[in-house]
């Protein structure tokens, strides 16, 4: 089955905007480069689907951190410029030159900040004395812990790629599902306004922007040819924020107040300073951040139709520590591929990696230019939710279809039953591992970590030995 579903990838996004019949189709794979205005356009979607992760981490840490305003924008900006550059990274790669590995799986993917290290930061801060000079020292502890896990990293890489064969079908399939649904609680939340505790979540008018933007993007995938189709992303979020500020709910007053320029220099928080605990706990963050990073490779291997072989993937996760030792070089934090740009990629159907690329151009674009960086953060979260809950849901869906060339077992149906009860856990309640040790919590709290995991003990205890890893669906 592992065959016949990895050939059949480049088809796995018909089902989306793209029809291969569609002569007008920008895209003929994953080292094409699509012509100035297309990659443009499919750029900018891919940085508009992840601006809000991106600059989440940055943001939280800094009020965490009660920084100023200049120094949170600078925060902020050096995020957007370490993001970019590791993306860069991820999406061209870096060649094998003598004794040094080459870096960067070659595949359309967007790097950003990974929140599994926010438990670890988080606990930090709240170790220090409560006033902001106390707060701010703070920093260079954190960049130095940064530093180490990504040297730690790059070590391990080698290891960590070579888990190819626990992942068969079955468990890519269910893997796949659990990334497609933990995001959509992420995309209802944006729906709502934010965060269930904000004063504004659920309001009808966030609900009534979300559902517009929704159905602009239907409307303009079934009526519309040429850019505006498969551009219907791009185009249903700048409607949906012009309506949104018709109806008083966008505010770009930020933009008239954010600087042209912004210089990111190496340690501009001072120099890193080292220490064993925090050290390892963000060893212990970049392990699992691998983890759920080899799960999101595999899976754009599959939907791009380019298998991933474990020397692919130890490139990649090599691009994921690189990423991570920049960040802590830049003022900022670890980073990982996300997840969200998946649903877009399966959306659209473009899979060219110099598109993602380019997004990664834009981002150090925006990092360089706060005032551009503040345009696209003015987008209102209903927007965002409103697309995101159809290019989540499509992850949801890829993941379906593999599992529906796997033969269901009843073995392979308990190991998909518990895998996705396991990771929607950290979704469905928050709580539910409150008394739990604090040194757990990135495990506990990931669901694509638990799903991954119970998937792969389940899939070995009870795959009966020298069996097919699937067959075909009779």
């Amino acid at each position: 089955m592992a065959t016949k579903v990895l050939a059949t990838g480049s088809d796995m996004v018909s089902g989306g905007m793209t029809s291969q019949n569609d002569a007008a189709a920008p895209d003929s794979g994953v080292d094409h480069i699509p012509d100035g205005g297309h990659l443009l356009l499919f750029a900018l979607q891919h940085v508009l689907v992840m601006y809000a992760g991106a600059v989440t981490v940055p943001l939280v840490m800094g009020r965490a951190l009660h920084l100023s305003p200049q120094a949170l924008t600078l925060l902020v900006c050096a995020d957007l410029i370490a993001a970019g550059v590791a993306t860069l990274i991820q999406t061209l790669g870096i060649p094998r030159f003598g004794i040094m590995p080459g870096v960067g799986i070659r595949l359309p993917i967007m790097m950003g900040v990974t929140f599994v290290s926010v438990s670890p930061m988080l606990a930090l801060v709240g170790t220090a004395p409560d006033t902001m000079a106390a707060r701010v020292m703070m920093l260079p502890t954190i960049y130095g812990a940064v530093i180490v896990g990504g040297i730690f990293g790059l070590l391990v890489a080698p290891f960590v790629g070579r888990m190819q064969r626990l992942f068969p079908p079955t468990v890519t399939g269910t893997v796949i599902l659990v990334i497609g649904l933990s995001l959509m609680r992420i995309a209802i939340d944006w729906s709502a306004g934010g965060q269930p505790d904000d004063a504004v979540y659920g309001d009808p008018t966030n609900l009534a922007i979300a559902l517009i933007t929704l159905l602009t993007i239907f409307v303009l995938i079934k009526f519309s040819r040429g850019p505006l189709r498969y551009g219907a992303i791009l185009f249903g979020v700048i409607i949906g924020t012009v309506l949104a500020a018709l109806a008083g709910h966008a505010d770009f007053s930020e933009v008239a107040r954010a600087p042209w320029f912004a210089l990111i220099r190496p340690f501009q928080f001072g120099l890193p300073r080292f220490e064993a605990p925090i050290a390892l706990a963000m060893c212990f963050v970049m392990l699992v951040s691998m983890v759920e990073s080899f799960g999101m490779f595999l899976s754009v291997g599959v939907i791009v139709g380019r298998p991933v072989s474990a020397d692919d993937l130890t490139r990649g996760l090599r691009g994921d520590a690189l990423g991570t030792l920049i960040g802590g070089i830049f003022n900022t934090f670890p980073y990982t591929s996300y997840a969200q740009n998946i649903g877009l990629i399966s959306m659209t159907g473009v899979r060219s990696r110099y598109v993602c690329a380019a997004g990664g151009g834009i981002l150090i674009a925006l990092g360089l230019c706060p005032k551009l960086a503040a345009v696209v953060a003015a987008v209102p979260l209903p927007v965002l939710g409103g697309a995101g809950l159809i290019m989540f849901g499509m992850i949801a869906a890829t993941g379906v279809r593999i599992l529906s060339e796997v033969e269901l077992t009843y073995e392979r149906l308990a190991v998909i039953a518990a895998a996705v009860a396991m990771g929607l856990i950290p979704v469905l309640s928050q709580k539910f591992f409150q008394h739990m040790p604090v040194v757990l919590g990135p495990i506990l709290h990931s669901g694509i970590v638990l799903a991954s995991v119970t998937a792969i003990l389940l899939n070995l205890f009870l795959e009966p030995r020298g069996a097919p890893a699937s067959h075909p669906a009779p």
